[in-house]
């Protein structure tokens, strides 16, 4: 009774610019550019805070864009986004690449660098701020091809190595047991290849709509394969589905494909507190929780709207700075709209219910309705 209560509720982102001066008329010293002093330089990488994104075809960098954007504050505050590889390729700059700070990448790469990299206390090194969009698998092939079946013993690109594509693509065909021949090509490059036969899919990891297939206008070269949900993805992974609105050169109308989902997630290197680059990153997590709403309007990606802050991510810790910024954002006037939900809610039911709650069972309820909030 309790938990139907409960659900009916739920549902009810270095350099300054400098520039050769022109030459000055009848000078007694030679003028220093301004830019190059050692103050000045000081002064521009006092509040830097480097955020690997992905490769521009990709989702990441645009939200790393966004990042930018929005936490923007001159000397303050600078976030700058970087071109990387990829999910598995972020993880790799944040542990040894001077400058990173804080990367995009998926639930399942601290996994695959504790379990096949044998990486020593990743999950101490590497923790988490938020979750952030669900990254949909895309798998496209050749039109002769109708299921992921049908690639077995085929050519197969699974993007650049490093990439969201590159680990999660290989996961889906290993677990389903289906053997392909697995190149690493970039997915722009593989999709011409595929045109001209010597390539049978390839497969995308991104947040849909995705211009790669966006793009494909008029006779595309591939289909979009479904991608059926098993409990062998049940650990980080969730059924969704592609509609014709996100693609509508490749989906037919009122038609939709399935296919699975990995949550992406807002790392960060676990810098100590005496560390130099711990206030940088304690002020870049407390900024990207004050102005998340800010996310929500346009120019910014649609699916910022999407993201629950206090959502938990499998098998990562979240950063103490965080945790403290997420309960800060959750402070009492939010505790305080969560009662008045809960009880406008309980009084709608009136006689609905069997007998009336006491106020033990009452204050029960409500523990267990925060509880459901903050999953």
């Amino acid at each position: 009774m309790r938990s139907l209560i409960v659900l009916c509720l739920g549902a009810a982102v270095l350099g300054a610019g400098t520039g050769a001066a022109w030459p000055q008329r009848a000078t007694t010293q030679k003028q220093v550019p301004l830019a190059t002093t050692p103050a000045n330089k000081a002064d521009a990488n006092a509040w830097t805070v480097g955020l690997a994104g992905g490769l521009l075809e990709g989702t990441f960098i645009r939200y790393a864009a966004d990042i930018a954007k929005v936490l923007d504050d001159g000397d303050n505050l600078r976030v700058i986004p970087l071109v990387t590889y990829g999910a598995v390729g972020n993880v790799n700059d944040l542990l040894y690449l001077k400058g990173v700070d804080a990367a995009i990448t998926q639930a399942d790469v601290l996994d695959h660098f504790k379990k096949e990299l044998n990486v020593p206390r990743i999950d101490e090194r590497v923790h988490y701020i938020s979750p952030l969009f669900h990254s949909e698998v895309h798998v496209c092939a050749r039109p002769e091809f109708k299921t992921l079946k049908d690639l077995e013993g085929k050519k197969v690109n699974f993007n650049t190595r490093g990439s969201a594509a590159n680990l999660t693509g290989q996961i889906v065909f290993r677990r389903l047991n289906i053997n392909v021949e697995p190149l690493f090509l970039n997915n722009s490059v593989a999709v011409e290849r595929m045109r001209k036969g010597e390539i049978s899919a390839v497969v995308h990891v991104v947040g849909k709509p995705n211009e790669l297939f966006v793009n494909m206008k008029a006779e595309p070269p591939c289909r979009l394969l479904p991608v059926p949900y098993d409990q062998v993805f049940a650990d980080f992974y969730l059924p969704t589905v592609l509609k014709r609105e996100d693609y509508p050169a490749l989906i037919p109308a009122s038609e939709e494909v399935p296919t699975i989902a990995v949550p992406t997630v807002l790392a960060v290197f676990n810098w100590a507190k005496n560390s130099e680059r711990y206030p940088k990153v304690a002020k870049f997590i407390e900024a990207f929780f004050t102005k998340f709403e800010q996310l929500h309007n346009p120019p910014y990606q649609p699916k910022w709207k999407e993201i629950n802050l206090a959502a938990k991510v499998p098998g990562w810790t979240r950063y103490p700075v965080a945790e403290a910024a997420l309960a800060k954002l959750a402070g009492p006037d939010q505790t305080a709209q969560a009662r008045s939900q809960f009880e406008t809610f309980l009084n709608s039911r009136g006689g609905r219910r069997e007998a009336p709650l006491t106020p033990q069972e009452r204050e029960a309820l409500f523990n267990e309705f925060l509880k459901w909030q903050r999953r």
